[in-house]
């Protein structure tokens, strides 16, 4: 059977990882001299407690090539869908993991996304899995459906973000009124920008990602959407009932983001995420 491989950064909840047998290579977070596995050694409490005891920001690393070669040794077929080549260097330690092995049967498909729009497609390609695809046809199947994810997300505070150096798009709000509340989106090329700004109430914001969501709508693949956040729970339950009142959605997965995802946007970020038919 092909192993699906997707990484840390795909926020996927275990309950999911589980259902369809999917495979994480984790990432690293870096607290001082300090070095821990994404989603397995440190969670979003404990994030958020050294952030607020000590007022330094963590630090991530990516997957090494040797943590690919240990996965990429065992017997194939491998299909790997992992966070966009823009946003870090763990694709193409994937890649180079697979030319060390010169195998043939290891698939790298880059979803020049993060979060749960990475994590959706892996979930994509485990149903291909089970309904008899070959890993060749799950990588081309999947890649054609990259251009199709819609990622937006909702920030509290621009000091992570900018300063973790992931979207310069931010620089000319540094300094701006607090009350900026800037939309990020994953673009089409696999970098981040800021896809619009609001004023004032939290809500205005929430309602904002809503209102890009509904004029997505027709296009809109209704089988499954995720609001993935990083622990604004009241937030999720929010946007669920929004969504649900504008589109019969069949299923709607409202997960955590893992400590790498979080270490770059920081505390109450919350997105939607979905893709187009």
């Amino acid at each position: 059977m092909t192993t699906i491989w997707t990484d840390s950064t795909a926020d996927l909840s275990p309950s999911l990882i589980e259902r369809y047998t999917l495979s994480v290579i984790p990432l690293y977070v870096l607290l001082d001299d300090k070095t821990f596995l994404d989603g397995v050694e440190i969670q979003l409490p404990q994030l958020f407690d050294f952030v607020s005891r000590t007022g330094r920001l963590p630090k991530t690393s990516a997957a090494s090539i040797g943590d690919f070669l240990k996965r990429f040794e065992t017997p194939g077929p491998h299909v790997y869908i992992g966070i966009s080549s823009q946003l870090s260097a763990t694709l193409k330690n994937a890649i180079l993991a697979k030319e060390h092995l010169g195998r043939d049967d290891i698939y790298i498909v880059d979803s020049l996304n993060l979060s749960t729009g990475i994590g959706m497609l892996a979930v994509e390609a485990a149903e291909l899995r089970d309904s008899g695809y070959s890993a060749a046809q799950i990588a081309e199947e999947i890649s054609q459906r990259v251009p199709k994810v819609r990622t937006s997300f909702i920030i509290d505070t621009l000091d992570y973000l900018y300063k973790g150096g992931r979207c310069s798009a931010l620089q000319n709000l540094m300094g701006s009124l607090l009350s900026i509340r800037p939309i990020i989106e994953v673009r089409k090329d696999g970098t981040l920008g800021v896809r619009s700004k609001t004023r004032g109430a939290r809500k205005k914001g929430l309602m904002s990602m809503v209102a890009d969501f509904e004029k997505d709508l027709p296009q809109v693949w209704l089988k499954r959407v995720f609001i993935t956040h990083t622990g604004c729970d009241e937030d999720a339950e929010f946007l669920k009932q929004e969504l649900l009142s504008r589109a019969p959605i069949e299923e709607i997965h409202m997960t955590y983001a893992g400590s790498v995802i979080a270490s770059h946007c920081g505390p109450n970020t919350i997105g939607i995420l979905y893709r187009l038919k």
